[in-house]
């Protein structure tokens, strides 16, 4: 049996394929790697950030946390002159 070893061997296009495949193989990993990383460092600034908040809306949170009794009348009229820009 003759694997092509000696006399010129016929099997250096295989090698440069694995070669070739190889190198695409661990190049796809990286790049696989890299974008989990950065997509993930992306969610977890979004979610550390507090959602941006019309005047409307935050009046009506103030109201609300008036009526439940979580701040006196005092606090409600300070913060919602600085909300209506009065303060």
């Amino acid at each position: 049996m003759h694997y092509g070893y000696g006399n010129g061997g016929g099997h250096w296009g295989l090698w440069i394929l694995m070669i070739v495949a190889m190198l695409a193989f661990w190049g796809a990993l990286a790049w696989v790697i890299v974008t989990l990383v950065r997509q993930r460092g992306t969610h977890s600034d979004r979610g550390s950030m507090p959602p941006i908040e019309t005047s409307s809306n935050s009046l009506q949170i103030l109201d609300e946390r008036l009526a439940r009794g979580e701040i006196e009348e005092d606090e409600y009229k300070r913060r919602r002159d600085l909300i209506k820009g009065n303060g």
